[in-house]
């Protein structure tokens, strides 16, 4: 117990790309993410998605709730869920495959738990890129807290985060027209 609220301002949280893609035509997707709480207990994020960015079917260790804020998602069914759109899944949950639309998205969301992620469907995962003409790139893995074990993703997934330190790739999320 701290005793009383902790309080963050968005912009004092650093940003990560959490994923880039990169698409025949040459052009990059990705998701950049701001973790604004991340404890044994829960974890507080904010993200950007770049318009055409793509996450597999997956799932999270913990209650997971999701709003977007701007834009929209689509699912791998093509329902999309726009800006004020509200899910929740329990854990052990999973959901996906994800598209942003053409506006790109932002989410907030909160998983009551570690967070860490959990893959789904690996064959579907790599049936999606190659629809979409894109593989994953290997990026820096963020620093994690001692309690997030020794990674936040599948890497059979290849979510997009190698081992190592978290160098900036000189992309900045801010930019991102959302």
């Amino acid at each position: 117990m701290r005793g009383g609220p902790l309080i963050k301002h968005l912009d004092d949280v650093p940003w990560f790309e959490a994923m880039r893609l990169r698409f025949a035509d040459g052009h990059t997707a990705s998701i950049w993410e701001k973790w604004i709480e991340y404890t044994p207990r829960y974890v507080v994020f904010y993200n950007i998605w770049e318009p055409g960015a793509l996450a597999p079917f997956h799932g999270h260790q913990g209650d997971h709730t999701i709003f977007v804020m701007k834009g929209e998602l689509i699912d791998g069914d093509g329902n999309r869920y726009g800006a004020g759109t509200h899910m929740m899944l329990d854990w052990g949950d999973m959901f996906g495959p994800w598209e942003a639309g053409t506006e790109g998205a932002v989410l907030y969301c909160v998983i009551m738990g570690t967070g860490k992620f959990f893959g789904g469907d690996l064959e579907g995962w790599h049936k999606l890129l190659e629809e979409k003409g894109a593989v994953s790139e290997d990026l820096p893995r963020p620093p994690v807290p001692p309690f997030a074990d020794s990674g936040t993703s599948d890497p059979a997934l290849k979510m997009g985060r190698a081992e190592g330190g978290s160098a900036a790739s000189g992309r900045d999320p801010g930019k991102v027209s959302i």
